[in-house]
């Protein structure tokens, strides 16, 4: 039988997404939910699991409705405040919730690569972090830019005075604890990121390149797959993918 799915959010990219992907993922929307509709108890009366994507101040009052009906809850919406994702968190003692700010399978192994490269490496290795979006987008670095970069600072025992937005000019010569980190911007590129471990006579450079926003709803609906049968918690991709170990 077909995963059931409400979605919170069909309107959106994401979700139109979703909806184009879900047949090949053995899953049907069931429900459809947009920002300002009202939440009903209907809306949970036959579905497996609950996908958001939609804006902060939906997601609460849709979490405390998947709780009551003990219905699973992927979130891949954010900007939360923090009195918001308190109570979000909250939950998660009552349902499985996989919460997520980045579902593609190949960005979230690209963490973990990045995770274990620069533990491994050490700061014996200058670290430079380059990412290219299209040009309409209008935050620089990008958020996947910015985990990368949280997963380096904290392999390093980095501060973040220790990272240099781009360069120019007579910058000196390179600190040792230094993160470059690089932001492009041009055509429609989905999105690019690549770490790299500069050493002495050998370089390691890692990288994701997404062509396609496809790969959100496919590592979504993977979630939303995953997440059946689980006991209560707070899951991230990492849970998903096996990398948590």
């Amino acid at each position: 039988m077909p995963l059931r799915i409400l979605l919170n959010g069909h309107h959106g990219r994401m979700g139109q997404a979703l909806l184009a992907a879900a047949p090949a993922a053995d899953a049907i929307v069931s429900a459809r939910l947009e920002v300002g509709d009202t939440l009903d108890d209907k809306h949970f009366a036959e579905v497996d699991v609950v996908l958001d994507f939609s804006s902060h101040e939906a997601t609460w009052p849709l979490a405390q409705l998947a709780a009551r009906h003990a219905v699973p809850l992927v979130i891949g919406t954010t900007g939360h405040t923090d009195a918001e994702r308190a109570g979000i968190l909250g939950l998660a003692q009552k349902i499985p919730i996989v919460w997520a700010g980045n579902f593609s399978v190949g960005v979230n192994l690209l963490n973990f690569l990045v995770r274990r490269a620069a533990a491994a490496l050490g700061r014996g290795f200058d670290v430079e972090i380059i990412e290219m979006h299209h040009r309409d987008k209008k935050d620089a670095p990008s958020g996947t830019a910015q985990k990368l970069i949280e997963l380096v600072r904290q392999a390093h025992a980095c501060l973040p005075a220790d990272i240099r937005y781009g360069r120019h000019g007579e910058t000196g010569t390179r600190p040792q604890n230094e993160i470059g980190v690089h932001s492009l911007r041009g055509g429609d590129v989905v999105g690019d990121h690549t770490v790299i471990f500069a050493g002495d006579g050998e370089r390691l450079e890692l990288t994701h390149r997404a062509s396609q926003r496809t790969i959100f709803a496919v590592g979504a609906l993977r979630a939303a797959q995953w997440v059946q049968g689980r006991t209560p918690g707070l899951y991230g991709m990492d849970d998903v993918l096996g990398l948590s170990g």
